[in-house]
C-alpha cells in the first residue's frame, strides 16, 4: 500500500454531502474520492503542461496585433 498524509481541507457544506452519498453509493472512502480528483486534476495539468512544451516553439503573436490584422481583413 502506497504511503498515506494526512490533509485538513474544507468543503463546502453540500459538497461534502453530496461526497459522502457519492462514496457510500460506490462502496469507496471519502479519502478515495478526494484522491481519484486530485490525481485527475493533476494529470490534466501535465497534459497542460506538455502542449505549452510542445507548441514553444510557435511565434509570439501579440493581441493587438491579431485584433489589428482581423480588423484589416475586416473580420471584426
Amino acid at each position: 500500500m502506497a504511503s498515506t498524509k494526512r490533509a485538513t481541507i474544507y468543503l463546502d457544506a453540500k459538497v461534502h454531502r453530496a461526497l459522502r452519498a457519492k462514496a457510500a453509493e460506490t462502496d469507496q472512502t471519502v479519502s478515495e474520492l478526494v484522491n481519484a480528483a486530485v490525481r485527475r486534476s493533476l494529470l490534466e495539468d501535465a497534459a497542460d503542461l506538455a502542449a505549452f512544451a510542445e507548441r514553444s516553439p510557435e511565434p509570439v503573436l501579440l493581441f493587438a496585433d491579431v485584433v489589428k490584422d482581423l480588423k484589416r481583413r475586416g473580420k471584426l
